[in-house]
């Protein structure tokens, strides 16, 4: 069985959210500034993610599948309002409506690249889905669902409380630096996501496209009731 981000057992793909660009400002020690990046080309918008050459075993997987068209067509099938978007499940090619999705992915796992705190859970980072920890206690990625943060911004009290769930879940690994207080305050994020599933890339473009989509109206079982689109992915040349 696979669980949600919030723990409730379900037949769906685990979700659970590297950098964002914001007005300009660059995530701090994310890709150098030629880092591969990738066009999504949706039906609400395009999105520009720029890979992070801190995750070269995530950035490879991804820039493989886009170039084999693997994208092409798919869904953002699990939209969940002031979360995330999650998209990537190869089921959701032909999908009928309605029909419940995210089971679906490569016959592969990839190895953890966990970089926090360069790479941490802010809005409109990037990062691989996940089976649950009952299952998939090395923590292994998809090889092919992915998601892009939204998140919610945290007061000061919620991230001591957040840093406290920290410590228990990555065994005192994840540490929320005084940067990333400072961001999950002022932009936003997931930072009970921190340590646990691989940031590999960030939103450089397209965010307000990122803030339309995980605002679409969904059914129970959080897939959009009029689809949502990648209609094509491509490789851009650095």
């Amino acid at each position: 069985m696979k669980k949600n981000v919030f723990g409730i057992i379900n037949k769906r793909m685990v979700m659970l959210a590297a950098g964002l660009c914001l007005g300009g400002m660059l995530l701090v020690g994310s890709a150098r500034a030629q880092s591969r990046q990738v066009l999504l080309h949706t039906t609400e918008g395009d999105i520009r993610i720029a890979l992070s050459d801190l995750t070269p075993l995530h950035r490879d997987n991804f820039i493989k599948l886009v170039n084999e068209h693997f994208y092409d067509s798919l869904l953002f099938h699990r939209v969940i309002k002031g979360f995330m978007i999650q998209a990537g499940d190869p089921n959701s090619r032909h999908a009928e409506p309605g029909a419940m999705l995210g089971d679906g992915d490569t016959d592969y796992t990839l190895q953890p690249e966990f970089r926090t705190p360069q790479l941490y859970h802010r809005r409109g980072v990037v990062a691989m889905a996940r089976e649950g920890d009952e299952v998939n206690p090395a923590r292994r990625s998809s090889g092919c669902q992915f998601y892009i943060v939204w998140g919610k911004t945290f007061s000061s009290l919620e991230l001591e409380k957040m840093q406290v769930r920290l410590d228990s879940m990555t065994h005192h690994e994840v540490t929320i630096t005084p940067e990333m207080f400072q961001t999950y305050k002022r932009i936003g994020g997931t930072p009970h996501l921190d340590g646990q599933y691989t940031v590999f890339g960030k939103v450089v473009e397209g965010l307000d496209v990122v803030e339309r989509i995980q605002r679409v109206f969904t059914d129970d079982y959080d897939r959009p009731v009029d689809d949502v689109r990648i209609l094509s992915a491509t490789v851009l040349t650095p």
